[in-house]
């Protein structure tokens, strides 16, 4: 089939290498334009166009569609147009453009997570499963017919990072299995239940910061959902603290939300709202990440102390 190619984060990545070693004719790769990246803010190209040069696809970057990429495009008679994260919403011009239909991958098992970060809300709420959806596009945020899913369980070891590398493979799999079975006219959109669908909005810095009231899960939970960004943080003496990995410890008689229970060489033990969280790995403000034990090693941290959601302790 030929096939024109939209997308541009790492997600997008196992879905344009796996069309590149299939049987099908990628005509073009749309992507986003070159940002300001890094200390410097040197523009970066996305992860999407390095790929497509590596494999000499012709690549376009445009600020949006316009009607000339329109009918480049129309020149170039798409059998499909296939869609992973690319950041755009598509219009109805361009959705009628391919000679079949356009094809979204999206990270959630749909009509559940529609919206921009459902990998994490999947992990913040809670969530024991989740999957990728392939579905037929159509004007609406993520309310396209579905086509094929997968499911996976959500590990409790699992991170934002790490759900969202297994979900990209699986996804491009998921992506060559529905047009093998759309060219062999084998497979049949399903309308979604809309009284059934949830919403992921996009995440904020401010999502991160910890409110110690909650439950030693929801906290776990969150700051697994946030990692790695945009991070899960709390204060302590007056410096930002980011809390990148955690366990749900035993609670203890005495514990007080956000206040340290015990430190060991395994980590950091702070009272929640129901139960208790051992912080194993964390990053002080201007510092790289490290384990708990390599922390304490450098800063005195005593049971008692508060952790707290702003700089200045509203605590008595």
């Amino acid at each position: 089939m030929n096939i024109v190619f939209m997308g541009t984060p790492d997600f997008a990545l196992p879905t344009l290498q796996q069309l590149h070693e299939s049987d099908h004719h990628v005509l073009a790769v749309i992507t986003q334009p070159d940002r300001p990246k890094g200390r410097n803010r040197k523009p970066a190209p996305p992860p999407v166009k390095q790929l497509a040069m590596e494999h000499g696809f012709p690549v376009l970057q445009p600020e949006t569609i316009t009607p000339d990429l329109i009918k480049l495009l129309g020149d170039l008679a798409p059998d499909f147009i296939i869609v992973v994260a690319f950041g755009q919403i598509l219009k109805k011009d361009l959705l009628a453009l391919p000679r079949h239909f356009c094809i979204n991958l999206h990270s959630s098992l749909l009509p559940k997570y529609r919206g921009a970060a459902p990998i994490n809300w999947a992990i913040i709420n809670g969530d024991k499963e989740t999957g990728v959806t392939t579905m037929k596009m159509d004007t609406g945020l993520d309310t396209g017919d579905t086509l094929l899913t997968w499911k996976t369980p959500i590990r409790d070891k699992d991170d934002a990072q790490s759900l969202h590398d297994t979900l990209a493979q699986k996804g491009a799999r998921l992506v060559l299995e529905t047009l093998r079975r759309l060219e062999e006219e084998n497979l049949q959109p399903v309308p979604q239940d809309s009284n059934l669908s949830s919403y992921a909005p996009k995440l904020k810095k401010e999502d991160g910061l910890i409110d110690w009231s909650k439950s030693a899960a929801e906290i776990h939970n969150r700051i697994r959902g946030l990692e790695p960004w945009p991070g899960a943080y709390t204060f302590s003496k007056s410096k930002r603290l980011r809390i990148c990995k955690t366990e749900i410890a035993p609670s203890g008689s005495g514990d007080q939300a956000g206040k340290v229970a015990r430190t060991s060489d395994h980590g950091i033990e702070v009272g929640t709202g129901d139960g208790r969280i051992l912080v194993t790995q964390l990053q002080p403000e201007g510092k790289k990440r490290m384990a708990a034990k390599s922390f304490l090693a450098g800063h005195k941290i005593n049971p008692g102390d508060e952790w707290v959601s702003s700089k200045i302790s509203t605590l008595s």
